[in-house]
């Protein structure tokens, strides 16, 4: 499960068309486990982005459930996307509202990505919508960046034989 922090960070970019510095404040989306390890992860991620100073301005959790990535988008959407579930009791329809970010070009291109990557749910669900995020860049924990040393007494299960005795 990831816990996502919405980090704003305030700098001075470059216009790319005027070529003028201006100061700028964005947000980007960072998974953390504390708003402590946000700050932290935010600095360690930007200093390699941003040449000069930045501050982070404001650290909030976000509503974001799940994260959609798809290689042919360039901007981030937020989709409102309700599941719909019956009351046994009252027989009457509950909805469950929940935020995702699907990456596309357009509004169109999320909506049918999302409607194609939720399309193996099981629980009914509808997308009331969907409009354009101003998340600039997204950082997911990866457990990869993670290289310990296997100690020496202990061998990766893939060197492990079926029939090897060693237990026994």
């Amino acid at each position: 499960m990831n816990n996502w922090f919405e980090c704003k960070v305030k700098y001075v970019k470059v216009d790319e068309v005027s070529g003028k510095e201006k100061k700028v404040s964005e947000p980007y989306l960072v998974d953390a486990m504390s708003f402590t390890e946000a700050e932290a992860r935010i600095h360690k991620e930007l200093e390699q982005m941003i040449s000069g100073e930045f501050n982070v301005t404001n650290i909030s959790k976000s509503n974001i459930t799940e994260l959609y990535p798809n290689d042919n988008g360039d901007r981030w959407f937020k989709a409102k996307v309700a599941f719909i579930d019956v009351d046994e009791a009252s027989g009457k329809e509950k909805k469950s509202n929940n935020y995702m970010l699907a990456q596309a070009n357009n509004v169109k291109q999320a909506y049918e990505f999302l409607e194609e990557c939720l399309s193996d749910m099981i629980v009914p669900y509808e997308i009331p919508a969907v409009s354009e995020s101003p998340i600039m860049d997204i950082f997911p924990f990866f457990s990869d960046e993670v290289n310990e040393e296997i100690p020496e007494n202990l061998k990766p299960v893939s060197e492990i034989e079926p029939n090897d005795n060693e237990f026994e």
